[in-house]
């Protein structure tokens, strides 16, 4: 039996919804499951009592602040948690207090690890090296391959660093056999989806590189009747942009639903699932909670949904920013039998559960704390 893992901390700006929120939070579970110490530096957020219900504990620093000042401070902070704490290694999850993270590792000796969970743009002078702080662990991990090529190429991070440990999906929580016909049921009624319409579904907070303009195009584009469109994510305040897809969907059956808290009930309600990015996902986990409820998924041909859709057997891959092509790809979708929805459905999940469940993910993490300690 494994030795327990060392007192972690883990470090990022606050613990909002987002993928690396809810990947600290698993991560933190996991070492307190296998006898180790879990504790999260961060401002806070709605997420702090569900991961102090997993047992890890919160420290509140004011990590979200961006200026020379609060890199210093969060330095000495985190450098004294550590010092209390008996920290044996901090785990940064994002760059601003990552630079801090790396001061206090430094300071007092503990171990460095870092998370590169985006493409991270460079798009003015100085970018790179303000973003190489994500490659300055002694162990990088990359949430993809995609990421993996990225940071061996712009930072040269050899193979004696870099760990490849993708991103998870509950397949319990995400399983078609675990979602009552009365969850769905109480979807539709709410998004009042009119019967005998197929529905597609495209889950993502509403800003334009998600593509939900492209989907809305694509529509546009596809014979009567057409399906029932479900854009189920918030705004975040970008109401010109919804206003614009509002738009775009004038005269089309479309739902905005905001924010969904029963996703796996609204997966297994859409016929088909979309992922119309037009930028690269550095993984683009909604693709695969998709494929462990068996649905049928289009993905942009770019970033991580390379690695999880497998063309013509898990789902189908087009040109992003596409539309004509996307909204071909879904009609063929939609023409499909039921036996061939169905067995797509079955490779889709068993994929998942192959290689990429939480589980998977928290084991592949926790081997990477042991190789330091």
């Amino acid at each position: 039996m494994p030795a327990p893992p060392p007192t972690v901390l883990q470090v990022l700006p606050a613990l909002g919804a987002g993928g690396v929120e809810r990947g600290t939070l698993e991560i933190a579970r996991a070492l307190v499951e296998a006898g180790g110490r879990a504790l999260v530096a961060s401002a806070g957020g709605p997420l702090v009592p569900a991961l102090e219900a997993g047992g890890a504990r919160h420290i509140r620093l004011p990590l979200d602040r961006k200026n020379p000042a609060a890199l210093l401070a969060g330095a000495a902070a985190l450098g004294r948690v550590v010092r209390e704490e008996g920290v044996g290694i901090v785990h940064a999850r994002s760059r601003f207090p990552a630079w801090s993270a790396l001061m206090a590792a430094r300071a007092t000796g503990v171990h460095f690890v870092t998370t590169y969970h985006g493409t991270y743009n460079e798009d003015f002078p100085g970018k790179r090296l303000y973003n190489s702080v994500m490659a300055r662990g002694e162990r990088v991990i990359a949430i993809s391959e995609h990421i993996a090529a990225l940071v061996r190429a712009r930072h040269g991070v050899g193979p004696d660093r870099l760990r490849v440990i993708p991103r998870g999906v509950d397949p319990a929580r995400f399983d078609p056999a675990a979602v009552e016909p009365a969850r769905v049921a109480a979807l539709c009624r709410a998004w009042n989806l009119p019967a005998g319409r197929p529905v597609v579904l495209l889950p993502g907070r509403l800003t334009r590189w998600k593509g939900q303009a492209v989907l809305l195009r694509a529509l546009s584009l596809m014979p009567e009747p057409r399906p029932v469109v479900v854009l189920a994510g918030d705004a975040q305040g970008r109401e010109a942009y919804r206003a614009e897809l509002e738009a775009l969907a004038a005269g089309a059956e479309v739902r905005f639903p905001g924010p969904v808290e029963d996703m796996p009930a609204a997966l297994l309600l859409a016929d088909l699932v979309i992922h119309a990015s037009t930028d690269a996902e550095a993984f683009g986990r909604t693709v695969i909670e998709a494929q462990a409820m068996g649905r049928p998924v289009i993905a942009s041909d770019l970033g991580g949904p390379r690695e999880t859709v497998e063309e013509g057997v898990t789902g189908w891959r087009v040109p992003p920013g596409d539309p004509p092509a996307l909204a071909e790809a879904m009609a063929h979708a939609l023409s499909l039998r039921e036996e061939a929805r169905a067995a797509m459905g079955r490779a889709s999940r068993a994929a998942v559960l192959a290689r990429y469940t939480t589980r998977a993910m928290q084991e592949a993490t926790l081997a990477v704390y042991r190789e330091l300690t």
